[in-house]
């Protein structure tokens, strides 16, 4: 070239650097006799498109202490080259821009939302001087994500309201707030008019219309969605499996299921949350051993499910195995794996490897103290249980919830600590801000009359501010029988044929306070009033864990594949028993006559 100028520099180096010649690259700017902020920034972005973030920022910093200033493409770029590593130099860098431009603001709200910093990113947002609809869909998505649909729909509002048309990640984020809040209405008005505009047929947003109908119960209507997908990609599947299944529709979402010739961990995922949210654990099981047995790798969801499922089992031969599991991956101190190990050994009595695993947690949020300290209290070990309460309370920035201060309750009932328990239910509002509700009542109640202050306990009943639980009404009446409070167990006896009138439970209650009592023809009255009004109880379900097999029996349950062979075993011991029983008869009545 007889002349060469500035844009023939920086067009030769950025096509070293975008064919991977890096070398070549800075051999040919470090000549350029053109070092303007375009030439810096072509250096820039190519070496961050090499994968050469740290390189790319040295040469950045060259660049301000040659005295050139940023515009805002190279902006643009050093955001993204350090975007979650030093976000503070990335916002001293856009302070010191002169003119910042939609794309500028755009990048660094960005960074603030991929951080996860939104309150940052809102104010950023709200000096930002002009949006785009990428700068609005950030924030929608973002908001959706986090859970806080509220303030998502508020802004999706708002965008329309300024004359933004929405893109169609915007439109699917607004539709996935709104299945959070079961805002069934407003999701079918956006259906409508994104079919009016031609993007209903846009997969994500498709995707997003099928979770809406699943979350508010119209699984008739999210599969009519579903159909209509012409390019179908596994998210869709998933999203579609997950509708059934939260509607207990685990047929159909098995043989959706099926139909999936590439199964992601999502798939898998989808069908075991299903089958646990259904109390199904033996097929919880039966699906994660045809996962592993596929080839795909369990992830923590699926750890963390399985687990559950173990912990409702009390199946600890089963969890250590998936323990074990979780070591060969590596994710045994995962936060949620961890707080699910901790409740799986708690759950089934082992409260000592439940310690050792919560005592392993590298990283502990409020699930986790929670489980164990629930977990102590159940095992009896109420004092521990508190001491790991006021530990929380000592070293952490975690506020007690609903479910840790039951726990509390439950501990001090049970370890003969009154005076301390009612401190903590008394203080729940002012001191934690949370309402006691009828669990915590009744546990106060249990409190109260283990320690033989019947009468305390029977006013904090009449002051409720709800109506109380069945066993409130048994641990007042358990209290009277055990203090000789006669008077107060009659009050409290005509409540429980009062509520006897209502629910079932009430029913159940009464018929156990006569069976305690020896008034059997009462407990065959009452069981009769249960049948002529249709309440049922819930069935009690016995369980047996046979070579990795879960097999579980109801009472007059009689669809069990080995039936006639179990009967026939319960028969055989049945003859046993009373042959081992005439025995031992006659040998006493020798040993009778021989005195």
């Amino acid at each position: 070239m007889p002349v060469r100028n500035e844009v023939s520099w920086t067009a030769l180096v950025s096509g070293y650097l975008k064919c991977g010649k890096v070398d070549e690259g800075m051999e040919v700017f470090g000549r350029n006799p053109f070092r303007d902020v375009f030439s810096w920034t072509a250096v820039i972005s190519g070496l961050l498109g090499s994968g050469m973030g740290l390189r790319a920022m040295g040469v950045f910093k060259e660049m301000l202490g040659c005295g050139v200033l940023p515009n805002n493409v190279t902006f643009v770029s050093v955001v993204r080259g350090l975007r979650l590593n030093k976000p503070e130099m990335a916002r001293r860098v856009f302070e010191r821009m002169g003119k910042k431009d939609v794309i500028s603001w755009t990048a660094i709200l960005d960074m603030y939302v991929e951080m996860g910093d939104m309150e940052e990113a809102r104010r950023v947002f709200n000096d930002m001087p002009e949006r785009n609809e990428v700068s609005w869909s950030a924030m929608i998505s973002r908001y959706s994500q986090k859970g806080n649909s509220v303030e998502a729909i508020k802004l999706f509002r708002q965008m329309i309201e300024n004359g933004i048309s929405p893109n169609s990640s915007c439109f699917s984020s607004a539709i996935n707030a709104l299945a959070n809040l079961k805002a069934l209405y407003t999701g079918k008005n956006i259906h409508a008019h994104v079919t009016k505009i031609g993007m209903a047929s846009d997969v994500f947003i498709s995707s997003s219309l099928v979770d809406l109908y699943g979350s508010c119960g119209y699984c008739t209507d999210a599969r009519l969605v579903f159909d209509t997908i012409q390019n179908k990609n596994v998210v869709c599947w998933n999203t579609m499996i997950s509708a059934y299944s939260s509607n207990d529709q685990l047929d159909e979402a098995k043989k959706l299921f099926d139909q999936i010739t590439m199964k992601s961990i999502g798939s898998w995922n989808s069908l075991v949350t299903g089958y646990l949210g259904n109390e199904q654990y033996d097929k919880v099981f039966e699906v994660f051993n045809d996962m592993l047995l596929s080839g795909q790798t369990p992830d923590i969801s699926t750890f963390s499910s399985v687990l559950c499922a173990c912990a409702s089992l009390t199946s600890l031969g089963k969890g250590k195995g998936i323990h074990g599991k979780t070591f060969k991956l590596g994710l045994q101190r995962d936060v949620f794996v961890g707080t699910a190990l901790v409740d799986m050994y708690a759950k089934s009595g082992d409260i000592e490897s439940s310690k050792r695993a919560f005592s392993k947690m590298p990283e502990k949020n409020e699930v986790s103290w929670t489980a164990m300290i629930q977990g102590l209290a159940e095992n009896g070990h109420a004092e521990e249980s508190l001491e790991t309460f006021e530990e929380m309370e000592r070293t952490t920035s975690i506020k007690p919830n609903e479910l840790i201060l039951l726990a509390i309750l439950f501990a001090c009932s049970h370890c003969g600590l009154v005076n301390k328990g009612l401190h903590y239910f008394n203080s729940m509002e002012s001191l934690y801000n949370i309402k006691p509700n009828e669990r915590h009542y009744t546990c106060a109640v249990d409190m109260l009359s283990r320690a033989g202050r019947v009468s305390e306990a029977e006013k904090l009943m009449m002051s409720m501010p709800c109506e109380p639980e069945v066993n409130a009404w048994a641990a007042l009446l358990s209290g009277c029988k055990t203090y000789g409070e006669d008077e107060i167990a009659e009050r409290t006896a005509a409540k429980i044929q009062e509520l006897a009138e209502k629910k079932s439970g009430g029913y159940v209650l009464l018929s156990n306070v006569y069976a305690s009592a020896g008034k059997w023809p009462e407990v065959m009255k009452t069981r009769k009033l249960m049948k002529e009004r249709g309440l049922k109880k819930t069935g009690g379900c016995s369980w047996i864990e046979v070579r990795n097999e879960f097999h579980l029996f109801y009472s007059q349950d009689a669809t069990h594949i080995d039936l006639i062979e179990i009967y026939g075993v319960l028969e055989l011991l049945k003859s046993d028993m009373l042959v081992r029983f005439q025995q031992k008869v006659d040998i006493g009545s020798l040993v009778n006559r021989m005195i």
